[in-house]
C-alpha cells in the first residue's frame, strides 16, 4: 500500500548563548512549528541542539535527565503540533553521560532514545560513554533510525540500521556527512534525513539523489513513499510492462541507469511493493549478487 510521510530536518545553529537556554528553546519551538505548518510527520534537529557551543569538557556540568528541562519543552511542541520530533541532547543517566537522540511521539511522550555508539577521542576523553545498542524505532508512519555524527563511519552501526528494519535513517551531527550519507542510501536503498548545525542537511532518497537540502533556510521537508524498493536492473527491467499492464498508474517507476537500479512503489491501497515482488517474482539486489557471486564459484569450480 502506498505509505507516504513527510520528513523534515532543521539545520541550524543557535544564534543566543547557552545561558539564554529560553531564546534556544524558543527558536527551536519556532523552527519546529514552521516544519510542522509544511506538512512535516517528524522534525529531527541536529546533535546536542540545547547543548551547542559548549565544549564537551562541560558536557558533565550541563547534561539533564531525560525527562528533563529540555524535553518537557519540546514534548509540549510535539504535542500541540502533532509531530515527532528527534531532540538530541547531553543525557544524563544516573553517574553516566551519554551523546543522546530522544524521541518525542505526537503525543509528547518519550518513544526511545538512541546512544551515540561511536565518539570522537575527545568527547571519550571527556567521560562520554559509548552508547551499546542499535535500536530502531516504530511510528505510526513506519520504523526508523538514528545515527549520530561520527556513527556515520563505522559499518556496523549503518548496516545495523538497515538490517533491523530501519526505513528511514535521521543522521544528526556536527559535520555534514555529503557524499558518505548519498553512498550508503543507495548501498542500502534507505531514505536518510541529515540534520546538521549548520547549512546543508539533505533529506536523501534511496536512489542516492538529494531530495531537499537546507542552504539560507533551516528548514527542509520532503514526502517519501515508504512501500518502494531499488532494485537492479538486470532481471527486473524487462518485467516493468507486466506491471504496468495489469496495474497502470497504481505502480510508479524512477529509473538511475548511471547505477543499473531502479525503483517501483506501490501507488495503491490494496496493493504493497511486496506484493509485487512476489507477483512478478522481482529479484532483490541482495539476492542478485548472491546469485552472481555463486555463478562466478560455480565457473570457477569453487565448492
Amino acid at each position: 500500500m502506498a505509505r507516504y510521510v513527510t520528513v523534515s530536518s532543521v539545520s541550524h545553529h543557535p544564534e543566543v548563548p547557552y545561558e539564554d537556554m529560553a531564546g534556544r528553546l524558543e527558536r527551536a519551538e519556532a523552527l519546529s512549528t514552521r516544519a510542522a505548518r509544511m506538512g512535516a510527520d517528524i522534525v529531527a534537529f541536529p546533535e546536542v541542539y540545547p547543548h551547542l557551543g559548549l565544549p564537551s569538557e562541560r558536557w558533565p556540568e550541563i547534561a539533564e535527565t531525560v525527562p528533563g528541562p529540555t524535553t518537557s519543552h519540546m514534548a509540549a511542541v510535539a504535542r500541540r503540533n502533532r509531530t515527532y520530533i528527534i531532540w538530541p541532547l547531553v543525557e544524563r543517566r544516573e553517574d553516566r553521560l551519554y551523546n543522546a537522540a530522544v524521541l518525542l511521539d505526537r503525543q509528547g511522550q518519550v518513544a526511545g532514545i538512541y546512544h551515540k555508539m561511536f565518539h570522537t577521542i575527545g568527547e571519550i576523553d571527556s567521560g562520554v560513554v559509548p552508547g551499546t545498542e542499535i535500536p530502531v524505532f516504530d511510528t505510526d508512519f513506519g520504523r526508523i533510525g538514528i545515527a549520530i555524527c561520527f556513527d556515520l563511519n563505522f559499518r556496523p552501526i549503518i548496516e545495523g540500521l538497515s538490517r533491523n528494519g530501519a526505513e528511514v535513517i535521521f543522521f544528526s551531527s556536527m559535520y555534514r556527512g555529503g557524499l558518505q550519507l548519498r553512498a550508503w542510501a543507495l548501498e542500502l536503498g534507505r531514505y536518510f534525513v541529515s540534520s546538521i548545525t549548520g547549512e546543508l542537511g539533505q533529506i536523501i532518497d534511496m536512489s542516492g539523489v538529494v531530495l531537499a537540502e537546507a542552504t539560507y533556510e533551516a528548514v527542509c521537508v520532503a514526502r517519501l513513499n515508504l512501500d518502494r524498493r531499488l532494485l537492479h536492473m538486470d532481471y527486473n527491467w524487462n518485467k516493468m510492462d507486466a506491471m504496468l499492464e495489469k496495474y497502470g498508474s497504481g505502480v510508479s517507476f524512477r529509473y538511475f541507469t548511471r547505477e543499473a537500479v531502479y525503483t517501483v512503489a506501490s501507488e495503491r491501497d490494496d496493493l504493497s511493493v511486496d506484493d509485487l515482488v512476489r507477483e512478478f517474482e522481482l529479484e532483490e539486489r541482495e539476492d542478485y549478487y548472491l546469485r552472481a557471486y555463486c555463478a562466478r564459484n560455480t565457473a570457477l569450480g569453487i565448492g
